[in-house]
Order: structure tokens, then sequence, then C-alpha cells
């Protein structure tokens, strides 16, 4: 059965748990963020730490979600596979945005900035914390490339896995490891009733962080 037109156009919400101002926002934009993160992990929203990453390739806007894993240079650190789509286009444009949405809450954070991949040390202390299957599937998977079947990928793990047998330390593949958006523009979006949400930007400016309000 294909949706409406009239199905979608009535598909809305009235915001309307909570709000925010310029005066009860913390100073730095990490502040706040870890104040918000910390919410809806009380609040048990689903994947949390799960945002959507926004890249250029060849001009264009390509995105996908991935998993926010803690910080440094004040922004957001999340893995991937170096040779990747999205590996490439932020070797290419090293330019990304970030958009995290926690619905129970109304609430989405936005952030903007240059990338760098962070060092080999920090990407090897986060692989040798990740499970077994996990670190397998890292070293087995040529991320986003067109494979044969699924039986080929399963293959593959097979033989790595039969390459360091259970209790062996399996070592970070080159390609993998990690970024991090250095942001220079923060953006938290409370929402309100009537669609006057509230909307409180940070932007580096002359190396302090300036808040200011923009309409919805």
């Amino acid at each position: 059965m294909s949706l409406s037109r009239e199905e979608l156009q009535n598909l809305r919400k009235s915001y309307k748990l909570g709000a925010l101002s310029e005066q009860h926002c913390a100073p730095t934009p990490k502040s706040q963020f870890e104040f918000w993160f910390q919410e809806a992990l009380k609040a048990e929203v689903d994947e949390p730490n799960a945002f959507t990453l926004s890249t250029i390739k060849a001009g264009r806007p390509s995105a996908r979600i991935v998993l926010f894993k803690g910080f440094e240079q004040e922004g957001p650190v999340f893995y991937s596979n170096y040779d990747s789509p999205k590996g490439q286009q932020l070797t290419t444009t090293p330019f990304a945005a970030a958009t995290f949405l926690w619905l129970p809450l109304e609430r989405q954070v936005r952030i903007e900035g240059t990338v760098q991949r962070i060092s080999t040390a920090l990407s090897d202390e986060y692989f040798a914390t990740r499970p077994r299957g996990s670190q397998i599937g890292a070293a087995a998977s040529p991320q986003g490339q067109v494979v044969g079947s699924r039986e080929e990928l399963e293959k593959k793990f097979a033989e790595i896995e039969g390459r360091y047998p259970e209790g062996t330390p399996i070592p970070r593949p080159d390609h993998w490891g990690g970024f991090v958006i250095v942001p220079n523009v923060w953006e938290f979006w409370q929402g309100r009733r009537n669609r006057l949400h509230d909307r409180i930007r940070y932007r580096i400016e002359g190396g302090a962080w300036i808040k200011e309000r923009l309409a919805p």
C-alpha cells in the first residue's frame, strides 16, 4: 500500500518537553553537549551515541550513521575503514557535519568542522577494547566496496579468525582507525510548541565561543 500525500502531511507532533536559553547553556559547547548526553543516557534513549555523519563527495553531500566514541580536540571521535568511501571522502575533502537526534527528549545537536585522523596510539588503544568479532570484522571487510557474495565475506572472516587463535591479540589493520571532527560551529536544538523551537548556536571567534540564538 502506497503512502498518500494526506497521510504524510498529517504526520506531525507538538514538542513541549523543554526549553533552552542562552543563559542556561554551558559556557562551552562541549560542556553543554556532555550535559545533554548524560541526560540522554539517563532517559535510556536508544543508541544515544549514534549520529549522522555528512561528508562531501565530488561536491555533493553523502551521509550515513556512525557512532560517537569520545572526544579529542573538543570534537567527537568516530572510527572507520580509511579506505571506505567516507574515509576517502574525508581524506580528499576534510570537512564534515555531525547530527545527533534524541527524539524522546525532543533534542538535536549539530556540529560542523574540519576533520583529522587521530593518532595511531589512540586508534590502537580503542581497537584493543573492541569485541573479538568486531576486530576480525574490521580486518575482513573491504568496507563500502562491491563484494561477490555474503559467503565471500564469511570466508575472509574465517581465514582471519583461524590466523589468530582464541586469546591471541589481533592487531589493528593499518586501514582502520579514528577520525575527529574539530568543531568551529555547534548548534543545540530544543523542540518547542508551535514550531517556535529554541536554537542556540556556538561559533568560534577570536579563540572564544560566542553564543547566539537562531530563528527556528
